[in-house]
């Protein structure tokens, strides 16, 4: 059985570890975890003995090689120490997104990982879903004809991008990274899988409009606790965060974020003294609240994302239209019009999961951990459906969009620098 060390035991490497011992197709044996109650619970969860429960990455992998693989899953910025020193020891890599804020740290990691002969996964879950893999097969059997344009609708969630991007670890460029990589990295990669190519042209607007001081309400306070406005307002963090308090899947995202007591004391103390209890209008977020990318390929034809906060948290939107027939997909059912007969075919792709990281990213983290294992088990890296200079690639294409939105123009692309 496949082997693995995890770092970082917040949500995204708890839930992919769940998995692995869910489906009893890998163990989990090690955890470096600097918070002690997340790495208490880790290690209790997968029985993992006192010499393999560590506070920092540096001492996981100081000594001999504890797994077969590693799950880095740090904050952003912390990715390129523990995926350079896991690639010189050996290990194979499951990389949480995006793989780093800069190109020069996504660069060095990639290269770290040729160097060395392992496997680098980046963790482009969408790709691995049901959803889109019905959906890919569709239109490279030249179901639609010739793609001409696709248009793509990210909706990040009124109130998860209030939770991340407003109050929490993803609200500064400065401290994490622009809205677009940190969120939308995945969905510019799924665009490029879906057409099959990158682009050679990109144009992008996008701004923070509404998050900011100007906006606030009159008479709002500066915390939700003692705003006399609060039941007045859909960001109220008293109302979203007590609110979780008795849903299990609500306490295990948003509100372990917030808080490990799981009472309404410990949530009425977390808002009273941390930062998710901030004014929506009153942080110190500066990432947008909205972006459009629009991209053009080498054959002429087009795509467009859009990521916008204002709007319920639910699977992503995608319209591919092309030139014998159309698709329309809301990520579970798809709806294809085919147009030599008029017909409207509906599909439903047995997409169970719910659209967030709580729920499996509609049963992409669990399809994307099953392909790592079993790329690492049979020695196979075609199993993995990027490698990380393709996943390199694409978030190229991220940070020529950024490039275009800052400057205000059109931006030609290039794969390498």
């Amino acid at each position: 059985m496949v082997t693995l060390a995890v770092i970082g035991a917040g949500l995204r490497g708890l839930g992919y570890a769940r998995h692995a011992l869910e489906s009893g197709r890998a163990r989990v044996v090690a955890v470096a975890e600097p918070d002690r109650h997340r790495r208490e619970s880790f290690a209790a969860e997968h029985d993992l003995p006192a010499a393999n429960v560590f506070a920092d990455w540096s001492e996981l992998l100081a000594g001999p090689k504890l797994a077969d693989a590693v799950i880095v899953a740090t904050q952003d910025r912390m990715h390129v120490g523990p995926a350079v020193r896991a690639a010189e020891l050996g290990y194979h890599i499951l990389l949480e997104k995006p793989m780093a804020p800069t190109e020069a740290d996504a660069t060095v990691i990639a290269e770290a990982a040729e160097k060395h002969g392992v496997l680098l996964a980046v963790c482009h879950v969408m790709r691995y879903t049901p959803y889109t893999r019905t959906l890919k097969a569709l239109i490279d059997e030249g179901r639609i004809g010739q793609v001409m344009n696709i248009q793509h609708l990210e909706q990040v969630g009124w109130w998860h991008m209030a939770h991340s991007f407003v109050r929490g670890n993803w609200r500064n460029e400065a401290e994490s990274a622009p809205l677009l990589l940190a969120k939308a990295c995945h969905d510019l990669d799924w665009l490029v899988h879906l057409k099959g190519a990158l682009p050679e042209r990109l144009s992008s607007f996008g701004n923070l409009v509404h998050f900011r001081p100007e906006q606030r309400p009159d008479g709002a306070a500066a915390r939700c606790l003692d705003c006399p406005i609060e039941a007045t307002c859909p960001y109220s963090a008293k109302r979203l965060y007590l609110g979780c308090l008795g849903d299990p899947e609500q306490e295990f995202w948003p509100l372990s974020a917030v808080t490990h007591d799981h009472t309404e004391a410990g949530v009425l103390a977390a808002l009273r003294e941390g930062p998710y209890g901030r004014c929506v209008y009153a942080a110190d977020n500066d990432v947008v609240d909205t972006q459009v990318v629009t991209m053009e390929f080498a054959d002429g034809t087009s795509a467009t994302c859009t990521v916008t906060a204002f709007a319920a948290l639910e699977h992503r939107k995608t319209r591919v239209f092309g030139t014998h027939g159309s698709i329309e997909g809301d990520g579970v059912t798809l709806r294809l019009h085919d147009f030599l007969t008029d017909q409207v075919s509906v599909i439903d792709t047995r997409t169970g999961a719910g659209a967030s990281a709580a729920t499996g990213h509609g049963g992409g983290d669990g399809g994307l951990l099953d392909a790592f294992v079993a790329a690492v088990a049979g020695g196979d890296p075609s199993l993995v459906l990027t490698s990380g200079r393709e996943s390199l690639a694409t978030h190229r294409v991220v940070w020529a969009a950024e490039q275009a939105r800052h400057a205000g123009t059109v931006v030609p692309f290039t794969p390498h620098p």
